[in-house]
Order: C-alpha cells, then structure tokens, then sequence
C-alpha cells in the first residue's frame, strides 16, 4: 500500500488530506501531554501529512521544536509551504534514518496503513522515549455484520489492518513498549464532514456510551484509541 501515499492516489481520493481534522487530533494530543506531565521540547510526528497537527501544537507548545516526516511527496510538498521557524517537514522515511532521538514520537493514524506494522512499532521505540498512537478502531459488531465501512477505509484511505482496543493495547505490548495512559477519543461523533450514517449514529453511541463505554465502542464503534506509551 506503500505505493497509495508516493503516488497521487491517495491525494486524489483525499484532497484535502484530513487537514480539517487536524485541530481536533490535535486537542486529543495536548490533553494527553497535559495530563501526563509530558516532556514536549523536541516532538516529531511519524506520517505528518500536510503537516497541520504539528503546526496546530506549535501554537499549544510554543517553545517547542517539531519535526515532521512523510513519504508522500504531495503531502509534503504542502507542508513545507507553511513550515516555520519551530516546525519543520522532510521528505523521507523516518525509519531510515539514524542518531536521532525525540522527547516525544507522534504515530497519528498512521500503523493501520503500514504493511509490516508489527516491525514498524517496533523501529519507532529508537526514535523517542515517549510515544502517542492513535489508532482506530474499525473493528466492532455493527462493522464486521455491515462489511461495507471496512470495506470503504480499505478502498478510499488504504485501512489494511484493524483493531479494536484490546488488539491494539495487546499488540503495542508484544512490540515491547509500557502503556502509560490510555483513552478512547469519540472520532466518529466529533470530526468534521462525517458520513449521513455516522451521524445518524452519534445519539446511540452517546448514550451507550455513557453507561458501558467498552461496550459501547465493541458493539456500535464510532471511536478511536489515543495511547501514551514508552
């Protein structure tokens, strides 16, 4: 799948590249550095897109020094434009590069489009003593009886791998790594431009939600997982 983010396929499916969504992932990424007393002066985010979470912490960490990697030389391309004087974007594989070390290692809706993730989780543990993942969690009851929503993260933003929460916190274990802090994050109910049927959706997930929250997310889904760990 590799081939989706180097080329103009993903681009041309995803325009915009969720820039829209950057400020909410954003505020997901600040709470959890917050509330955990977070070193934050060297931060870099692995799979950075066009760059507007970074850019969007910058003004939440502003004596902070960001990095960004992508392999997508469109995503990149915008990203550099707006690059400042704390923020900074390359083009490239962060993997492939060596002596750098970060306060904190951002994996931003990023392992379930990695062919071989299990050893990319594993790579990224050099980079950073700290990371945050977040990871969606596509898998559920209504997904797996409809199909089709898999299905279409598949087609249309290169989903290869799924997860629900306790995979996700099982598999960042195997790989080695000590889970600080978890949390869900309501991505279905909260991000912008969301399908008719996700919004149909939000009430039940709300209310569900509200009196059995594991139960909700396995049964309805609608969230995601927002990890801190090292």
């Amino acid at each position: 799948m590799r081939q989706m983010y180097e080329s103009d396929l993903y681009g041309g499916k995803n325009p915009t590249w969720h820039e829209e969504d950057a400020p909410w992932k954003a505020a997901q990424i600040e709470r959890m550095i917050k509330k955990n007393h977070v070193s934050h002066e060297r931060i870099c985010e692995v799979g950075c897109g066009t760059g507007e979470i970074l850019l969007t912490l910058e003004k939440a960490f502003p004596t902070a020094r960001l990095s960004g990697y992508e392999i997508s030389p469109e995503a990149f391309s915008r990203a550099s434009r707006k690059e400042t004087n704390q923020t900074k974007f390359y083009l490239g594989d962060l993997l492939a590069e060596s002596g750098l070390t970060f306060d904190l290692l951002l994996a931003i809706d990023v392992i379930e489009h990695v062919e071989d993730y299990i050893s990319f989780i594993k790579s990224l543990k050099a980079f950073g003593t700290l990371k945050i993942f977040h990871i969606p969690l596509d898998l559920s009851a209504q997904s797996l009886l409809r199909a089709w929503p898999i299905s279409e993260l598949r087609r249309n933003v290169g989903h290869i791998h799924y997860f629900f929460k306790q995979s996700a916190l099982e598999t960042l274990e195997d790989c080695g790594y000590e889970i600080i802090d978890h949390c869900y994050t309501a991505s279905r109910l909260e991000l912008p431009n969301q399908a008719f049927t996700s919004r149909l959706m939000r009430f039940p997930r709300r209310l569900m939600f509200a009196a059995n929250a594991d139960f909700a997310v396995r049964l309805l889904g609608g969230y995601s997982l927002l990890v801190l760990a090292k």
